[in-house]
């Protein structure tokens, strides 16, 4: 870290837990308590759980909020190139001193006794949303749902569950049905779920959750769908059908997650006019995202330069299909992924489209994998791969008219952010 006064604290945070994950909500409630319970005064809460598409969800529920005019707070993870991303006030992102004044809050109220870094930042951005002029507050869970520290709030607005898939198993179990039900920890006794299409065996467990708690869902593919149409969007439910133009986030499981994100937005009255801003101004990094400006795009010349931070087979499959989108060009990976992840299924669905992989290990990660061993993993499904010291270096060797899509992890990601300014 640079050594700002933020870096500083949050440096001293990483040190009270010898866990970097360890879930249980005990923490969460002692320093809340120590704190006067600040998540008893947030604007109303939109909580959103799931593996795949929480963050472009928030995104573009955030986009139509705004557009109708709502002032809104979001709290998301991990964040890519600086922490203050994860804390987003009605004005913008946390500034340095508010940020670190509510940092130091939260360590004098710990008292140095054991918490995870993502509690005590979780707190933080709490404290800083309850003393917030809002409307509503977007908390993105970070792991999981039920235990997970976002988990707080008595009674949100809303709830919502984005797809769920087979990811960190290590914390949530081995099967889809298990998963599930962690995410569907976040359901609350009588509050509206709005809940994406699932493969049965998930949905059979959000619905019998949410039927234990009577709390009302709103259901994919149910109450309501969203598919793409001659080259536009199309949402129907209870109220009617909106025709949008394709989100500006790329795939069709952005047309998906903007069914999810119009749900949410219908559910809390939002106009067509906002409804539409949600899919049309929704902007999210690291999502199929094209650089354009910085060190990295001007050393790429001619080659078309994307980044992704997909780490998942869900993933890879979309992603695979977003990539697929694009005019014809050889493509070239360029990967590197984190030691807990299925890298062998995040790749398999992007074997047939790419040409070749570029692996690199991740800067700054312990649990990277080594770029031998991403390498490794790619051969195993058919795909041609070299190692190379550094994404630079393995931008070098890519032919210079071919498209080059920068993947594999977030924390990656937010490396290459830091990189290209």
């Amino acid at each position: 870290m640079s050594g700002t006064s933020t870096d500083l604290v949050l440096q001293r945070l990483m040190s009270l837990h010898p866990k970097i994950i360890d879930l249980t909500l005990d923490r969460m409630w002692r320093l809340l308590d120590a704190l006067g319970n600040p998540q008893r005064d947030l604007p109303p809460v939109i909580h959103i759980a799931g593996t795949n598409g929480k963050g472009s969800t928030q995104a573009m529920i955030r986009a139509g909020l705004q557009a109708d005019g709502h002032r809104v707070c979001a709290y998301t993870s991990p964040h890519l190139a600086r922490f203050h991303e994860r804390i987003r006030l009605p004005d913008g992102l946390i500034t340095e001193q508010a940020l670190s004044d509510v940092l130091e809050e939260c360590e004098r109220a710990n008292g140095g006794v054991p918490v995870t870094y993502f509690e005590i930042t979780t707190c933080a951005a709490l404290l800083a949303f309850a003393r917030s002029d809002a409307d509503y507050t977007i908390l993105e869970v970070g792991l999981g749902g039920r235990l997970d520290a976002t988990n707080v709030v008595d009674t949100p607005r809303l709830t919502v569950i984005t797809p769920v898939s087979i990811d960190h198993q290590q914390y949530l179990g081995d099967t889809l049905p298990e998963i599930a039900g962690e995410k569907a920890g976040i359901l609350k006794r009588g509050v509206t779920g709005i809940i994406a299409r699932q493969a049965d065996e998930a949905r059979d467990v959000i619905e019998a959750r949410a039927e234990s708690l009577s709390a009302p869902l709103s259901i994919g593919g149910q109450d309501w769908d969203a598919y793409e149409d001659h080259g536009r969007m199309a949402y129907f439910d209870e109220h009617g059908l909106l025709d949008l133009p394709l989100p500006a986030l790329i795939g069709a499981h952005q047309v998906q997650n903007g069914g999810t994100a119009l749900a949410a937005l219908r559910a809390l009255g939002v106009s067509d006019a906002g409804c539409e801003a949600a899919i049309t101004q929704a902007v999210w990094p690291a999502r199929v995202q094209r650089l354009r400006t910085g060190p990295l795009v001007e050393a790429a010349g001619d080659r078309d330069l994307w980044l992704d931070g997909g780490h998942n087979s869900a993933a890879g499959i979309a992603l695979a299909e977003a990539i697929g989108r694009l005019p014809a060009r050889p493509l070239h990976l360029i990967c590197g992924m984190l030691n807990t992840k299925d890298v062998s299924g995040f790749l398999r669905p992007l074997a047939a489209q790419a040409d070749h992989l570029h692996a690199v290990s991740i800067p700054g990660e312990a649990a990277t994998l080594t770029a031998e061993q991403t390498a490794q993993a790619a051969q195993s499904v058919g795909l041609a791969a070299t190692q190379a010291e550094t994404v630079a270096a393995a931008l070098q060797a890519v032919p210079a008219d071919a498209r080059v899509l920068i993947c594999g992890s977030l924390y990656l990601a937010g490396a290459v952010l830091r990189e290209n300014g």
